[in-house]
């Protein structure tokens, strides 16, 4: 299939996945418009005076996704460099660190990603002098697959500049907190601007290439700068391919986001770091260490940044993992909301990024406060079971109750989905698969309903409340799939059955279950200019 940009474009002979026709063939799109939506017998009028007719021939239509989580230039540095990810041993990692180091031009930083020891035999990282070995010398940047510890050889260290006195400095383990920031900061300002183009570049292209047509990429000074931000905003801007909607995660950094261009002052502003790590801030201590991990701000400190964007009309967000985290978050949001106006600052949908560990009072406090949820279902897809990271860190019991996306729905709270890529891949039908098949029953959602929180669920998080769908006035921003049959799977068998009726108007979705071959992208379009064809 092939298709021009043009000023009216009918799609016909598919399925189209939309709120206006349940069983719809056939879309018109107008400029960057959906025009109609309906069935092959109307569309027939349409074929005479369209500009171009796309004959679908079975294919499914659905509104784009939107990624609601990323760092687009560590994405595309793991793209196209050196990504543990799958390294199944630690000797395996030691082997793909020396052959990148001999790939590396003298005298550069190297910078890798993935690294994860829970998964190797070893269960331990590397020590300093084997990476050292491996890197032959070089200084190394070495993100763990969470990316709030680090491994870096003695070459970046001596490169790094008060790095003993910093908090989670350690002489010869991996680095955590101010210490990790610093060496990461040190690392980063190596790249050329070419080679950060190329880095953001790669992660849209690619994106483009799973039907996502939006990014939020949450930026902050730890985990990347403000040139990086800016630089990303523009390549996106001049460039046919996803959108990107920027955070950016800083303390007081109101005047900073509005410069930027920023869409909110959040994203990664850590309240704690992450459950691999050992720094996600806990009530009660990690199963496999003696204490409660690390709290980077106080619910004072929240309330102030809350309370500073709310006065700015701009929304905020923090990172936040662990119970006790998530605690000093909703506390410092309920001081605000005392100070503001529970209006004001419901008004403006501030949201937590990871929001794991929640319980019950947790997630009514998210529904009173109108806190947006958003969250990354393939970090139980990764961690979660009986035999995940998760137990390891948790115990079983306490594991048994992160990311409860079905108490979250249930609540009102909204969601929207993302992959925090580079620490999972961009991956949407898998991102919604591992939602409706959370490693714990309780907590799965439909497909439908995770298939709305990474498409229409990103656009509400940014205020874009009429966008993420295919009906008559929307934005033409779509994706076009090759996917088998279409079905509606639920984790509640009677509701599954009552909405395969056609009586019901339910429509299919590909069949999402594990093992099952996930759709491939065809086509996809934003604001009715394709950005991607296959």
């Amino acid at each position: 299939m092939t298709e021009r940009t043009s000023r009216t474009v009918l799609l016909r002979g598919g399925t189209v996945y939309s709120p206006a026709d349940p069983f719809a063939t056939a879309m018109l799109i107008e400029g960057e418009q959906v025009a109609w939506v309906g069935s092959e017998g109307a569309a027939d009028a349409y074929a005479a005076v369209a500009d171009q007719v796309v004959e679908l021939d079975g294919a499914l239509v659905t509104p784009a996704f939107v990624d609601a989580h990323v760092h687009a230039t560590a994405t595309g540095l793991a793209l196209t460099g050196l990504d543990l990810t799958d390294c199944p041993t630690l000797t395996e990692a030691l082997h793909r660190i020396a052959a990148f180091a001999r790939t590396g031009e003298p005298g550069g930083v190297l910078i890798g990603h993935g690294w994860d020891q829970t998964r190797w035999p070893e269960q331990r990282p590397p020590t300093l002098a084997e990476l050292d070995g491996a890197a032959g010398g070089a200084p190394l940047y070495l993100s763990r697959t969470d990316v709030h510890s680090a491994l870096a050889s003695s070459a970046l260290r001596a490169l790094t500049p008060g790095l003993a006195e910093l908090p989670g400095h350690h002489p010869a383990e991996p680095l955590t907190g101010e210490a990790h920031h610093a060496v990461r900061r040190t690392a980063l300002a190596t790249l050329t601007p070419g080679q950060r183009r190329t880095a953001q570049l790669t992660t849209l292209r690619h994106a483009a290439s799973l039907g996502i047509a939006a990014l939020h990429e949450c930026a902050g000074p730890e985990i990347s700068s403000e040139q990086d931000l800016a630089a990303l905003l523009a390549l996106a801007a001049e460039t046919p391919g996803p959108e990107v909607y920027g955070y950016w995660g800083e303390l007081g950094g109101v005047g900073t986001a509005r410069r930027l261009g920023a869409v909110g002052a959040g994203g990664d502003l850590f309240v704690d770091g992450a459950l691999g790590s050992h720094t996600a801030c806990l009530h009660a201590p990690y199963r496999d260490a003696a204490h409660t991990g690390t709290a980077y701000l106080t619910a004072d400190q929240v309330a102030d940044h809350v309370t500073a964007c709310t006065e700015a009309g701009l929304q905020a967000g923090f990172h936040a993992i662990g119970d006790a985290a998530l605690t000093a978050v909703l506390a410092g949001v309920r001081t605000a909301a005392g100070r503001c106006g529970a209006a004001a600052v419901r008004a403006l949908r501030h949201r937590v990024e990871h929001a794991e560990a929640l319980d019950s009072a947790a997630v009514a406090a998210f529904a009173e406060l109108g806190l947006v949820a958003s969250v990354q279902p393939a970090f139980d897809a990764a961690w979660g079971g009986p035999e995940g990271m998760y137990v390891q860190r948790l115990g079983a019991e306490r594991a048994a109750g992160l990311n409860p996306f079905a108490a979250l729905l249930r609540a009102g709270v909204p969601l929207a989905f993302g992959s925090d890529a580079p620490v999972t891949p961009l991956d949407p039908w898998g991102t919604v698969r591992a939602a409706a098949f959370h490693q714990t029953p309780e907590h799965r959602i439909s497909v439908r309903a995770a298939f709305a929180a990474h498409t229409r669920g990103g656009w509400r998080a940014i205020g874009r409340d009429a966008e993420g769908v295919l009906a008559p006035g929307a934005p033409a921003t779509y994706a076009v799939w090759e996917s088998g049959e279409l079905v509606v799977q639920a984790p509640d068998s009677r509701v599954a059955g009552w909405s395969t009726d056609p009586r019901s108007g339910t429509p299919g979705l590909p069949d999402l279950t594990p093992g099952a071959k996930l759709p491939g992208c065809l086509r996809t379009v934003v604001r009715g200019t394709p950005v991607y064809s296959r």
